[in-house]
């Protein structure tokens, strides 16, 4: 790969091997290696520009999660060399809840969590990230609500005060497949959100979807209940899909990697309680598995945390 470690033979192999040495290995400082100086990171809650918020994150997580480990479960690659890669980086995360941070005091208790980073990557570093992390899933693990946690957050942070990320440094542009398997299965679930009750064509009978909380949707009515909850309490979305990919695996279901983006307002009863009328911004990223045409697994990655904290900051006078 021009402009990258000759170590490394491909982008799926540099994204594992620096997430084993930054996390795995806990040297941090190779954070500075591998990550633009101007990188900017976004998650659902918070925009960051720079190597050091990177560096005092991580060092924060490690503080109240001290055994957290980082098991790759897939690595969805896009882009080239020359305009830059995208690898959309699905994590799975066993911890204890050891130490203090945001999430409290320590509570020894186990977690189980997962994450999916999305790393434009372009001569040895990352330049841009959108990291969605399932915050409710931590939460419920050391017996909390991820209302409660919303709410410690937003007081902690004095109200809901989210930047705009800025653009990726060009030449990189983010892919949106217009044909094939990803763009199929991404017209099927935005015509579904439209639906009062989602129902979504081309899903196997015994579809498994792994749900914000940690929770585990098995067959289409359990997994369709959860969009439902969704739509309902936040109706009439308008929905932007930024990231479309799909990777063609032989012998097996290919993969699709999507990033979105879920605009609406609490205007119904239900999943986030009595409306508040509150404009609410989703960051999501799903991850897809399709075979013979049907859609067989899903990972939907949502961070009800920051759904929470948009839904209870104070109204503005």
């Amino acid at each position: 790969m021009k402009g990258f470690d000759a170590e490394f033979h491909d982008l799926d192999h540099y994204i594992r091997v620096i997430t084993d040495r930054i996390w795995e290995g806990r040297r941090l400082e190779d954070i500075r290696r591998y990550y633009g100086v101007d990188c900017a990171v976004e998650t659902p809650s918070s925009v960051s520009v720079g190597i050091e918020p990177v560096i005092e994150g991580t060092r924060k997580t490690l503080l109240a999660f001290p055994d957290r480990r980082l098991l790759a479960e897939d690595v969805i690659i896009s882009g080239d060399e020359d305009q830059g890669f995208l690898s959309s980086h699905r994590i799975f995360s066993p911890m204890t809840h050891a130490g203090p941070g945001a999430f409290g005091p320590p509570t020894a208790r186990p977690v189980h969590v997962r994450t999916v980073a999305d790393c434009v990557c372009r001569d040895n570093r990352i330049i841009h990230e959108w990291l969605v992390r399932d915050q409710a899933a931590i939460a419920r693990a050391i017996g909390r609500h991820e209302r409660d946690v919303a709410q410690d957050w937003l007081d902690a942070a004095g109200g809901w005060n989210k930047p705009v990320m800025p653009a990726a440094p060009a030449p990189y542009r983010s892919h949106v497949e217009a044909s094939g398997v990803a763009a199929n299965a991404a017209q099927a679930w935005l015509e579904a959100l439209r639906r009062p009750v989602f129902e979504q064509r081309g899903v196997s009978p015994d579809v498994i979807a792994c749900l914000p909380g940690g929770e585990v949707a098995v067959g289409v009515s359990q997994r369709a209940a959860f969009w439902t909850s969704v739509t309902q309490a936040l109706p009439r979305p308008a929905v932007e899909i930024e990231h479309l990919v799909a990777a063609p695996r032989p012998g097996r279901a290919n993969a699709v990697a999507m990033r979105w983006r879920y605009r609406a307002h609490h205007e119904g009863e239900g999943r986030y309680g009595l409306p508040t009328g509150r404009p609410v911004e989703i960051l999501g990223i799903t991850h897809l598995e399709i075979d013979s045409g049907q859609l067989v697994r899903e990972w939907v990655l949502i961070d009800e945390v920051a759904n929470w904290m948009q839904l209870l900051r104070p109204r503005l006078a």
